[in-house]
């Protein structure tokens, strides 16, 4: 049989046993009555969950072999383990709908932007800990977290850019490699680049040919992406080049700017609308 535990920061510890399951998230007992009636299921609510969070995220299921993690809510997250493969780790998006099989050891479970922090948002990260036991193994109790939300208040939409903004236009710049696929491009692109990227899509690309104002609008991209804590600018030291990578990534995994935005503005660019997009 399995035993799984999952804890985090300021999260109580759950250890769930086979033929058990949980569900998680800001206000996850609204999903309770659909559960499978098969399972003993309990609920819970994630301290200090931001309100963009969804009421329910995920819903773990362990069966006598595997422990399945399915995701429900629209939440950015990822997840990543340590597997017995060439490389020896895995790294997975989570989208709505998916699931995956947990592997035995740690599970690091990451809500991008899921911690209401006193700056801001900072990330939420939960372990989730498979081994296997002897049949007849103690379990230890579920504890719960008190509940956050006991109306299940409707979730809020996330920090995010103005859409055909200056700063909006930078972030697809940016993450462009990602939403187009391309991610193995061999560098971010330059404040150059960028700017003639902007200008093209759009016919006019404001002050950006001065490579100051594109390190400004990729501070303020940065400052929404990571939140306040994590922010790469004030806890790495370097030039702007030294983290655009990593902007440019996040950007695209908080859905900053989407490949339906991209999309958009490769659609405006074609129809000659770049000035007026939504004309």
């Amino acid at each position: 049989m399995l035993r799984v535990t999952l804890r985090g920061r300021g999260v109580p510890t759950v250890v769930l046993g086979s033929g058990e399951s949980m569900l998680f998230g800001r206000a996850p007992d609204v999903a309770l009555p659909d559960v499978d009636a098969q399972l003993r299921t309990t609920a819970l609510a994630l301290p200090r969950a931001a309100a963009h969070v969804s009421r329910l995220v995920g819903e773990l299921a362990v069966g006598e072999e595997v422990a399945r993690l399915r995701w429900h809510g629209s939440t950015g997250a990822q997840l990543s383990s340590l597997f017995d493969a060439p490389g020896g780790a895995r790294r997975v998006a989570l989208a709505t709908g998916m699931a995956a099989l947990l592997d035995e050891g740690e599970n690091h479970l990451l809500l991008l932007r899921g911690r209401e922090e006193a700056a801001g948002f900072a990330d939420l990260v939960l372990v989730l800990d498979v081994e296997e036991v002897r049949e007849g193994a103690d379990v230890a109790p579920v504890t719960f977290a008190p509940d956050q939300d006991p109306d299940g208040d409707p979730t809020t939409d996330a920090p995010h850019l103005e859409r055909w903004s200056r700063e909006w236009y930078v972030a697809l710049a940016l993450a462009e490699p990602w939403l187009s696929g391309a991610d193995d491009y061999p560098r971010p692109p330059s404040n150059r680049e960028i700017y003639e990227r902007v200008l093209a899509w759009r016919g006019h690309a404001w002050n950006l040919e001065r490579a100051q104002r594109v390190d400004d609008a990729i501070r303020a991209i940065a400052r929404l992406a990571f939140g306040p804590a994590d922010d790469p600018f004030t806890v790495t030291q370097g030039r702007v080049q030294n983290v655009r990578f990593a902007v440019g990534r996040r950007a695209a995994e908080t859905s900053l700017v989407t490949t339906e935005d991209l999309e958009a503005v490769l659609d405006a660019q074609a129809r000659g609308a770049g000035l007026n997009p939504t004309a």
